[in-house]
């Protein structure tokens, strides 16, 4: 496929910025791409007149332009994170014929926004738009472990510790011992602490500023599960989850 050569040129100048490089002048422009300065000149005029490329009236220097952050927006604006991630539910819950789930924060719960039933399913207490608690769930978890501080302490404030089967975890510091491993090991696991009989394994999703915006978990029966299903969720899963998060833009530093 022909590539062309001023697009190029204008990408590539595109990428020359960053937070140590916010601003660069023509000179130091033309020494990173190897252009002349009458070219980079020219590239730089297209771009300042469409409003992509900003000037330093004081220092003649250029900076990346607005219309850059505008399009950057609509395009976020416009993503639904549901559609971006139903291929690869789909395909996880194919990999795993378990059902699968894709869960985002909402106060002081969790709440599932998409959900794949599997073959062999015994989960019944799920489904799209019911609420779980963050303490006996996998992907609640999940969503407390990657809160800043003060978003976590808002969180815990009054929190109530429901104990919704044996296994559940009732404890304040129990559940913070538990979430400080889950945001250490990049999993959680919920054995039987929402659903008799269920087994949870959740992981994150981050987006394109770095930031975790929801949790994808694999749910399995404890009658079905055995370390070689164990591993085949942990492998499944952990792949669904970088590529989703590839595609909602996160780039893994």
């Amino acid at each position: 496929m022909p590539i062309i050569q001023s697009v190029s040129r204008a990408l590539a100048i595109f990428e020359l910025f960053d937070e140590t490089n916010r601003e660069l002048s023509i000179k130091e422009i033309s020494l990173k791409l190897n252009l002349n300065k009458s070219t980079v000149h020219s590239l730089l005029n297209t771009l300042k007149e469409y409003g992509y490329i900003s000037q330093n009236n004081e220092t003649n220097e250029y900076s990346l332009g607005w219309k850059l952050y505008e399009r950057g927006y609509l395009i976020v604006s416009q993503m639904d994170i549901r559609n971006v991630a139903r291929p690869h539910l789909e395909k996880l819950n194919k990999e795993t014929n378990q059902t699968v789930h894709l869960v985002t924060l909402l106060g002081k719960e969790a709440i599932y926004i998409d959900k794949i039933t599997g073959t062999s399913s015994l989960v019944i207490y799920s489904r799209v738009g019911k609420r779980v608690p963050l303490h006996s769930s996998g992907v609640g978890k999940v969503l407390a472990a990657f809160l800043n501080e003060a978003q976590l302490n808002s969180v815990i404030d009054g929190y109530v510790f429901e104990k919704r089967t044996e296994n559940t975890l009732v404890s304040h510091e129990k559940f913070l011992e538990e979430i400080k491993a889950v945001k250490k090991n990049g999993y959680a696991i919920d054995y039987e602490e929402n659903e008799p009989g269920i087994i949870c394994i959740a992981m994150p999703v981050y987006d394109y500023s770095g930031e975790v915006i929801a949790a994808v978990s694999i749910s399995t029966p404890k009658s079905f599960y055995n370390s070689e299903v164990e591993k085949l969720n942990y492998d499944c899963l952990k792949k669904c989850v970088e590529e989703l998060s590839h595609d909602l833009g996160y780039q893994k530093k």
